[in-house]
């Protein structure tokens, strides 16, 4: 493949350790345009209070379930959290529920560690970052979601960062998502419900790279394009791929792809390609 032999001779820069080092410098900065869209978010959960403490049947209903902890917002996507340190990551699934809480020692936290969830198509995707746990158990992670039946696939995404963790969960056709945030305890809860619908398959262009495996090469081109917003995507044959953008015709894909040519750091390593949107890339 073209593609994967543009890669693999892809040279690293030499500025590459500054583009580390001032990336990570900046990584406080970007943290705090999480406060923004958590007060987005935030504004979104009491519009969603507000509809259903007015529908009998559903306030009714929701008076039966247990709560633990204090609800601090619900979202689809976006971010929260406070700025933590250390905190150590666990999971517990139920029917199309996951439960992941944080604790520090042999406590729980108040308060669930910053964190960002994105939504993507060309696979139905969400992509959780967590930031501030040291401690986490990826293959129980792994296990607990794969139970969830309205999930597809899970996997690992490598950042440079030891104080992050981040990992994909691939959705089934027809599946819609609510992630609720608490507080004392800290923990977040990941709903799953189907829709009874699925959008009709089409065909998505994107800028991708050639396959690689699962490691810090995904970090690094992150880091090397910090203003082009780059996602990992599992392929058929379970290596990875980045790609950048979700276009509707080739022409589009083509004049992001020429874009980024001009940037200081390309070395040739992204192609167009397309794929079905309910598919995964080859």
């Amino acid at each position: 493949m073209m593609g994967k032999d543009r890669y693999e001779n892809i040279k690293i820069p030499e500025q590459l350790a500054s583009v580390i080092y001032n990336a990570q410098k900046s990584a406080s900065a970007r943290k705090r345009s999480l406060r923004t869209m958590r007060f987005a978010s935030l504004i979104a959960a009491c519009i969603m209070l507000l509809f259903t403490v007015n529908i009998p049947s559903v306030s009714h209903a929701m008076s039966k379930i247990p709560v633990v902890g204090k609800i601090v917002q619900v979202l689809q996507f976006g971010g929260g959290g406070e700025r933590t340190d250390g905190a150590r990551v666990g999971t517990e699934a139920a029917e199309n529920t996951l439960k992941i809480h944080f604790s520090s020692g042999n406590e729980p936290v108040a308060n669930v560690p910053s964190y960002t969830v994105e939504q993507k198509g060309a696979p139905n995707r969400l992509i959780f970052t967590f930031n501030g746990t040291r401690q986490f158990d990826y293959e129980t992670i792994e296990k607990d979601l794969h139970t969830l039946p309205l999930v597809k696939d899970v996997y690992r995404n490598i950042i440079l960062d030891d104080s992050a963790m981040r990992f994909v969960v691939e959705l089934k056709d027809g599946v819609k998502h609510s992630i609720s945030e608490f507080k004392d305890p800290g923990y977040l809860e990941l709903k799953l419900t189907p829709n009874g619908e699925s959008a009709p398959p089409h065909e998505v262009f994107s800028i991708r790279t050639g396959e690689m495996l699962l490691g810090e090469e995904m970090g690094i081109l992150e880091e090397l394009y910090p203003d082009e917003d780059i996602s990992f995507i599992k392929t058929a044959t379970g290596n990875f791929i980045a790609v950048i953008g979700e276009y509707d015709t080739v022409e589009e894909a083509k004049n992001k792809l020429k874009e980024i040519t001009e940037h200081e750091f390309y070395n040739g390593e992204f192609y167009v390609d397309s794929w079905m949107s309910n598919e995964s890339p080859k």
